[in-house]
């Protein structure tokens, strides 16, 4: 038990370090834009990572459609998939056992799937979409952009009234103040700091509203880039072979950044 705590003790140490080393980074005159994230500042530990995420794609491969014409999801790759579950297994976060998997081009895409898949195409007017304060700036936006009759944006969810039928969107950490909450949608922007690859996913239990969010991302888009998804694979199982090794300095190095 002695010797646990010393090694519990040792690691919160170098973590603190990390921490002291990078706040010296940034000057007095450093500026922070205020305006939308731009996760960089995971650079250095998936460098230290080296060719742990490195991927060769023959110009022969990922010419079809289809990844998996059995899956639910057919333009899901199944390796993705493994490690898409691999990860909430570990990390505790989520159920993916009799869950329907939908990939989507980050999590943009996914949420105006569910908003579709929530809605209802026979309703006489747009149900209301509204979501806790403080919430993502982009979600009025993106749910009134299209001017779609299906559904609008209606605000504050805390202060919301009406007795009748709408949408709550919830984010977690919630997006800005970092609260937990219950998620759905997940993206690997956020997951591992790879926002440029544009790919997250949802699980979803409904069969009814994975149908529909499919078919969302079908006309949409006919499916997700396979190269992105064969490359957030290799981040996934990179990031689940750390944890399970928490010995690996580059482990510990990404907590303290975070």
């Amino acid at each position: 038990m002695c010797g646990l705590k010393q090694e519990h003790a040792s690691q919160r140490s170098s973590s603190l370090e990390a921490k002291e080393n990078v706040t010296k980074k940034h000057s007095s005159d450093s500026v922070i834009n205020l305006d939308h994230g731009d996760p960089t500042m995971f650079e250095e530990y998936w460098q230290k990572m080296g060719d742990k995420c490195t991927i060769t794609i023959s110009g022969y491969q990922s010419l079809s459609y289809f990844s998996d014409v059995k899956n639910f999801c057919w333009f899901l790759e199944p390796e993705f998939a493994e490690e898409i579950k691999r990860l909430h297994k570990l990390v505790g976060n989520a159920v993916t056992d009799d869950r329907y998997l939908i990939v989507g081009t980050g999590s943009t895409q996914l949420f105006q799937a569910a908003l579709y898949a929530h809605s209802s195409p026979d309703a006489h007017k747009p149900i209301n979409v509204v979501s806790a304060v403080p919430y993502y700036s982009c979600y009025p936006t993106v749910a009134d952009y299209l001017k779609s009759g299906l559904y609008k944006w209606a605000g504050d969810a805390s202060t919301y009234d009406k007795d009748e039928p709408y949408i709550e969107v919830v984010t977690s950490p919630n997006n800005p103040d970092g609260r937990l909450r219950e998620p759905v949608v997940n993206r690997i922007s956020k997951s591992t700091g790879h926002a440029g690859s544009r790919i997250g996913w949802a699980i979803v239990k409904d069969k009814n509203v994975a149908e529909k969010m499919r078919k969302y991302i079908e006309i949409s888009t006919i499916g997700v880039s396979k190269e992105s998804q064969l490359r957030a694979a290799k981040i996934l199982r990179a990031v689940s072979d750390s944890c399970q090794d928490l010995s690996d300095e580059s482990f510990s190095t990404m907590d303290a950044v975070a």
